[in-house]
């Protein structure tokens, strides 16, 4: 992450106000967003994502310190992934 400022997340958009599509994982009781590398790798990642019906999704491009202060702000960790969803990454948002 650190060599790379920019990162690819998930938003949704409701009533025309977009948020990052956050996931949880049960078994550690964690909330995060997952972010990718690549776009392509979002795309993909997309699919496997807990999602409300009703709701826009796309893929955008982000500053990674823009969306840590902004996740760590709401309590969620980053978990940086890869197109088939596996963790390639904890990271928490108070260090990057």
């Amino acid at each position: 992450i650190k060599e790379n400022p920019m990162v690819w997340v998930v938003v949704q958009t409701e009533g025309g106000t977009e948020t990052f599509v956050g996931q949880h994982e049960q078994d550690l009781d964690i909330a995060y967003i997952p972010i990718f590398r690549e776009k392509e790798d979002a795309q993909q990642g997309q699919l496997r994502m807990s999602k409300a019906k009703g709701r826009k999704y796309e893929v955008q491009a982000i500053r990674c310190q823009e969306l840590a202060r902004d996740a760590a702000r709401n309590g969620f960790l980053l978990f940086l992934l890869d197109e088939d969803g596996r963790i390639l990454e904890k990271i928490d948002p108070n260090a990057v």
